[in-house]
Order: C-alpha cells, then structure tokens, then sequence
C-alpha cells in the first residue's frame, strides 16, 4: 500500500542500492567474469564496425550507414550500464547517486528507442534493396539515410525527456533499493510510493509508439520482401536475397523480444526478479552479439575487416 506521508519533489534521495545478484553470492564472480569479457568484446566489436564502415570505400552504401549508427547505438548502450554493474559486484556499498541514477536511466531509454527507428529504417533499406533494386540508389540517398538516422536520435531524446520529467517527480519513501543491475524507468515507477497512474499510462504510450510501431514497419517490410523473394526464380537468388536480411531479422530478433516482455506490461505488475536478468540480457548480451552477426554473416564486412587489418599490419610493420 502506498503511503500518503512521503517526501516531496525536492526531497529527493541521496542514493539508490542496486541488488544486482547479492542475494546469491556466489554468482557473482562467474557473472562479473562474464559481463567484463562481454563488455569487452562488444567494445571491439562495435568499434570495428565502425571502423571499418567508415574507413572502407567499398561499405560506403545506406545499409553500413544505418550498421554503423546501430554498432555506436550499442557501444553507448553498454557503457551505459556495464561499467557500474562491474564496480557494484566489486564492492560490498552496492549504490548508485540519485543524479547517477536518474543520467542512467534517462540515456538508457534514450539509446533504446533510437534503436528501434535505427532498426526500422534498417527494415526499410533492404524493402528497396530487394523489392525496388533499380531505384535503390535514387530512393535511399545519403541526405535521406542522414535524415532518418536524424528522427531516430531526436526522438529517442524525446521520448527520454518526456520519462526523465515524470520520473524525476516520482517521491520514494523508506530505504531506496532497486532490485536490479541497473536503474530503469519501470524499475523506479515499481519502487515510488505514490499514485503512478500517469506514469504507467504514459509509458505504455510511448512503448507503444517506439516499440510497436516501428516493429509493424519492420514486420511490413519483410511481409513485401517475403513476397520479392518468392518471386525470384532461382534458388541462388532467393539466398542471396534472404542471406541480406537474415542479419537483420536476428539482430530485431535479440532487442525486440525482450524490450517487448519488459516494457509491454503495466509497471505495476512489474516484476523485478524476471526483469533484471532480462535487463542484463539486452544491456550487454545483445550489443555483444549484434557485431559477430554482421561479420560472420556478410562478406562485405568480412572482406573489409581483413583489409583494415592488413593495412594496419603494414603500417605497424614500418
């Protein structure tokens, strides 16, 4: 029962206890091992995208443009949350500030729904790639691509402001623990101890404006690219065309599943238990693999790894 005796909006706590897995002690190390070797292999994954997305001449098309964003999408996402996670399962306090807490969740919904409208207009690419090829150049621009990455960005900001305004307002009475690895929106609405009616209502809004909508986009356009593809005779072409969008598909797969079971439930019957182990999988497993996909799938990007590698082997070798 929530009580009418809390604090005010400016008597705000000082801290927040970030459970994280400190009721099984023994996790601890074997998931810190874990989330540091992840964390680093999303750093150097993510980061060689880039790299090579920008540096190579020959992945200078739309798609990298969008794969580039959606490696540095994900390079933030993990910074976001994993370096704190580590610290946390290193010390014995457990705590994050108030202000910490509140900069975390506020670019953590930030990133997440820019990914949406990143993977949406990724969606959109391989509809005119494969269903309109001899337009392709002419529909998906640079000017275009720069556009929709722009809208992706300014409203992710958005909609994170709009959470960020209400949360803020939110009074928490009594001792300030977070079942959870990391501080998020519906996390913090569970833990207020006032009416959050406005809070869940604007919050199933906006999941099912960033979230539902640009996945009926993506579902749309694989529905006209399903239906391209059928249509190519050979059996080559039809895995060509497939083998250009399952990257895709399996990258929508990993961030949308769990998005969906986390943020299409009111946060009033939120739980915290599931919730934080799925929060984990999506901060960290999911940027960690998203790199590896794009490599061991596409012979564009393998190719133009192999070539950065060998033109800083020549360069060390001087």
């Amino acid at each position: 029962m929530r009580s009418g005796n809390h604090s005010g909006f400016w008597d705000t706590p000082k801290d927040f206890v970030l459970l994280g897995i400190s009721d099984r002690p023994w996790l601890e190390l074997p998931v810190f091992v874990v989330l540091l070797v992840s964390y680093i292999l999303a750093m150097l994954g993510n980061i060689s995208i880039i790299l090579v997305s920008q540096l190579d001449p020959q992945l200078q098309s739309p798609m990298y443009i969008f794969l580039s964003h959606l490696s540095f999408l994900d390079l933030c996402y993990t910074t976001t949350t994993v370096p704190q996670m580590l610290f946390n399962m290193g010390s014995s306090q457990k705590t994050i500030s108030y202000g910490g807490c509140t900069v975390q969740y506020a670019i953590f919904h930030w990133l997440g729904c820019t990914e949406c409208i990143v993977l949406a207009a990724m969606a959109l690419d391989r509809y005119v790639a494969i269903c309109e090829p001899l337009r392709y150049a002419i529909i998906m621009h640079r000017p275009l691509c720069q556009q929709l990455v722009g809208v992706a960005w300014l409203s992710g900001f958005s909609n994170s402001l709009v959470q960020v305004i209400l949360t803020v307002q939110l009074p928490f009475c009594g001792r300030q623990v977070l079942n959870n690895f990391f501080c998020e929106v519906p996390a913090m609405i569970k833990l207020s101890c006032a009416d959050t009616t406005a809070n869940d209502a604007t919050l199933a809004v906006l999941v099912a404006f960033f979230v539902l909508v640009p996945l009926a986009l993506i579902l749309l356009s694989y529905g006209f690219i399903a239906r391209a593809v059928m249509r190519i005779q050979s059996s080559r072409g039809r895995r060509k065309a497939f083998g250009t969008c399952s990257s895709h598909l399996l990258v929508v797969s990993l961030f949308y599943l769990p998005a969906i079971y986390m943020y299409l439930q009111p946060p009033s019957s939120y739980s915290q238990e599931q919730g934080k182990f799925i929060s984990l999988f999506y901060s960290i497993i999911t940027p960690t693999l998203n790199p590896f996909i794009y490599t061991l799938r596409n012979k564009d990007v393998k190719g133009a790894l192999r070539r950065l590698l060998a033109r800083t082997g020549r360069l060390c070798g001087r």
